[in-house]
């Protein structure tokens, strides 16, 4: 089952939004540039983090809430970190896209292709010991955000053949035992590990529009959440993985909540993008 949303926007829009103290982190122009904002859960409380020339997006909380990764353009694309009220940001590594940090928070995976194609790397938090994970054949790259699996043993990932065809994988932390999950000739865009491991959400246009799916963790179960003409994408589970914030929109975006199972669909903010839940601590 889907359904179409609401249209409810602002504080309390979300209704049943998890409660006091829930943050989501996300990426807009609403200021005139891409820079990374924080809000509640339920959409009021927004407050810019950077403020920079260059376009900042991509935000991902760490573990333990007191940093925030994200991507910017400032000196070239690059993976930058900064304190979750924006002070002491930071440049962590040249050339990284879609920072995902590892449970435990000592480690940052993201996308990068430095070696020629993209593939998914891994780092330490403080930017050093780069490995090359995925190590792609020539004939494929890796697309997107990589997605940590709530015990840090395993890595979600989308990979695509240059030919077109496209497929969400898994693989252990250290790069091994790549194997496929989906084998639909569809694109994805963003794929989310649920706080308990068993299932992954993720946007694809397997239906000829890109909508919200949900999954077993080993690609069975395959469920569409959302069935709305916009295009919805990026998906983020609450802590508690009872809610699922994500993208809908065209040229601009708006970020949605809606319950795990796909009802309740609710608009929390306008022009706003990549939304990235605050881990509870």
């Amino acid at each position: 089952m889907f359904l179409l949303r609401g249209d409810a926007v602002g504080a309390g829009a979300a209704g049943g939004v998890s409660g006091a103290g829930s943050k989501i982190a996300f990426s807009s122009s609403r200021g005139g540039n891409l820079d990374v904002y924080v809000m509640n859960a339920d959409g009021s409380g927004v407050r810019r983090l950077t403020r920079n020339p260059a376009e900042d997006t991509a935000p991902a909380w760490s573990p333990d809430g007191r940093r925030i990764a994200f991507v910017s353009g400032r000196a070239g694309d690059g993976v930058y970190v900064m304190s979750a009220d924006g002070s002491g940001q930071r440049r962590l590594m040249d050339d990284g896209y879609f920072p995902a940090w590892s449970p435990d928070g000592r480690k940052i995976a993201f996308l990068s292709d430095r070696g020629g194609t993209y593939d998914i790397y891994s780092m330490n938090a403080d930017g050093s010991g780069v490995r090359n994970l995925t190590r792609n054949p020539a004939e494929y790259q890796s697309v997107g955000r990589p997605a940590w699996s709530p015990d840090g043993r395993k890595i979600a990932f989308d990979r695509q053949r240059l030919t077109g065809d496209e497929g969400i994988y898994v693989m252990n932390a250290d790069g091994s035992r790549q194997r496929r999950l989906t084998r639909n000739a569809t694109i994805y865009r963003g794929l989310a590990w649920s706080p308990d491991g068993r299932k992954i959400a993720f946007a694809s246009d397997r239906r000829g529009n890109f909508d919200i799916n949900v999954m077993n963790s080993d690609g069975s179960g395959v469920r569409r959440l959302t069935g709305n003409p916009a295009q919805d994408t990026a998906p983020a589970w609450s802590p508690d993985g009872r809610k699922i914030a994500f993208a809908s929109g065209y040229l601009i975006t708006a970020i949605y909540v809606m319950n795990a199972d796909g009802t309740g669909q609710r608009r929390v903010m306008k022009d706003a993008d990549e939304a990235a839940w605050k881990p509870v601590t």
